[in-house]
Parts: structure tokens; sequence; C-alpha cells
């Protein structure tokens, strides 16, 4: 019996000691410096991604409301729940995640580089104010917000083109539509057919839609964060919840806009009949849209953006809080 014991407590020694070794090399191996620089990419693109899957579809029915319409002031005035019922009544539910391919992409690109970068960009700020005996200021947190937006929004551009242009491939006749079988055929296709360049088209107010939605959705999700750590009693986890939600407002409301251009732009192709452009960039559509379906145009279906934008908003950063908590 004493020698069970003796040999039972032997081995829980030796595997307590096993796991505490096994516990050092994780930690060893996330306290790396090559570990602790990348660690903010990793986290924001598996954020990112998380919230892409649970958004999808209501991505899908944001495109196809700035779409309808186009170039007609009394066009029609669809309704997100029409396009919605229209999609699933056709018994095609699984369109609603048509283009998830390129969404997810996009995210490993462009969400991995924006929070990557915000995320880099303020512990540089952090420790400059640290050392100065300072707080970081608002306007620090908006110039690393729109940079970081910016130069994601540049190297995520050709999968964000390709989401849109499988996501408005249906609306086309069934003779015109290039039906893309991945975003990966769409990113070999577009290009060959249309020219490398093709894969920035929209790339202008895709990097300013970027930097607007930045600057809502980070900026004010520190900002709101710190100004609720500071002035209220809510825990940790309430104050990200909280902050995250103010953000997806701004977000949306700053965003839209550029966002709604950046799709016309992405989905135009070239005439058959005259090889011409519908627009001939940011100014000319922002200029025929007014003048053609009015200025409101720009804001519709905001309803649809915001519950797309601030959920996406939401999901990412809770996630991306909750991977850097137990990264640290």
């Amino acid at each position: 019996m004493a020698s069970n014991s003796i040999k039972e407590t032997a081995n829980n020694a030796a595997s307590s000691a096993k796991q505490a070794s096994k516990n050092k090399r994780i930690s060893d191996l996330l306290h790396h410096p090559w570990t602790r620089a990348a660690l903010p990419f990793v986290n924001g693109g598996v954020a990112g991604m998380t919230a892409t899957v649970v958004i999808q579809p209501v991505d899908m029915v944001k495109v196809r409301l700035q779409l309808a319409g186009e170039g007609a002031k009394t066009g029609p005035r669809p309704s997100a729940f029409g396009i919605t019922r229209e999609i699933i009544t056709s018994g095609k539910v699984l369109d609603l995640y048509t283009g998830l391919s390129a969404g997810l992409l996009r995210q490993a690109v462009y969400t991995t580089a924006r929070l990557g970068f915000f995320d880099t960009f303020m512990k540089a700020l952090n420790a400059n104010a640290e050392s100065a005996n300072r707080k970081v200021t608002f306007a620090e947190r908006a110039a690393a917000g729109l940079s970081a937006g910016g130069i994601a929004a540049m190297i995520g551009n050709p999968a964000d083109l390709a989401l849109v242009r499988m996501q408005s491939d249906g609306l086309k006749p069934a003779a015109a539509r290039a039906n893309y079988r991945s975003v990966f055929d769409a990113l070999v296709r577009i290009p060959r057919a249309e020219g490398i360049g093709a894969l920035w088209s929209g790339a202008l107010p895709t990097v300013i839609r970027a930097m607007a939605l930045n600057m809502g959705q980070l900026t004010f999700f520190a900002e709101s964060k710190a100004q609720l750590k500071q002035h209220t009693n809510l825990s940790v986890q309430n104050q990200t919840f909280a902050a995250s939600a103010i953000a997806g407002f701004f977000a949306s409301f700053l965003s839209l806009p550029f966002d709604f251009i950046k799709t016309r732009l992405q989905k135009q192709q070239k005439d058959p009949k005259t090889g011409q452009l519908p627009y001939k960039g940011v100014l000319d559509c922002a200029r025929k849209v007014v003048a053609e379906e009015g200025w409101l145009r720009f804001y519709r279906g905001f309803g649809t953006y915001y519950v797309r934008i601030a959920p996406h908003a939401m999901v990412t950063l809770i996630v991306a809080d909750y991977l850097n908590l137990i990264t640290k």
C-alpha cells in the first residue's frame, strides 16, 4: 500500500515537472522577440477572420444594396430584408456566403496588417509617452489608426476587389457571369483579362475608406476604453464591449461614403462596345452619383452597413483583446 502511494506520488511529481517544463517552453516561445513582434499581426488576422465568418451574409446584402439602381435617381429601392428574402426564396441560401473565401483572404491580409501595425504603433507611442511622463493623446491614436488603415488597405486591395467581383457576379445576366470558383480563381482570371493593374481598381477610395474606418474603429476603441477605465467602475470585459460598440458606430458613419464609392469602382468593367469604364476615378464617381442618384445615395443601406460593420468591429476587437490577454 505504502509502495503504491510512494509510486503514485512520484508519478504525479514527474507529471507536474513535465507540465511545468512544457509551460516554460510555451512561455519562452511567446516571449521570444520575434514572436512578440508577430503576435499582434497573428491575433489581428485570427480575430478578423472569426468576425468575417459571422458577418459575411450581411456584407453580401450590403454590396447588393449599394449596386441596386446604379445610374438612376429613381431606380429600384430594395430593402435589406427584400434582398435577403429574394436570395433565400430562390433556394440559394448559400449565396449569402458567396465570396467567403475572398472575405477570409482579405481579413488574413488586411486585418492582420491593420491591427498588427496599429498595435505596433501604439506600443511605440505608449513607450514614448511613458518616458515623457504623459498619456498618449487622441491625436496620436488617430494618427496610428489612419496610418495602419492606409498601409493595410493597399496590401489587401486585390482580395477586396475579388470579394466585390464575386458578390456582384450574381447581378449579371447568366451569360455574362464569370462564375468564379474561388478567390484564387478570381485573382488569376481578373488580371489575365484586364491587366495586373485591375487588382488595384478602387485602391484610392479603399485606402481612404480604411483610414476613415480605422479612425472610427481603432482610435475610438482605444480612446473609449481609456475613458471608461478612468471614469467608470465597469469590469474589463464590459469596458471592452462598450468601447467596441462605440467604435462600431463611428467606424460605420465615417467610412460608408468611401465604401460606397469603392464598391462602385471595383465592380465596374469596360463596356464591350466602347471599351470605356463607367467612372474615371473617385471624384468622377462621386460627381455622377450626386448628379444621377442624389447625395443621400452615399448613405443608402446605412442600417445594413452598421449591422455589418458594428458587429464585425465588436467581434474583431473583443477576440483580438482576448487573444492579446492570453498571449501576454
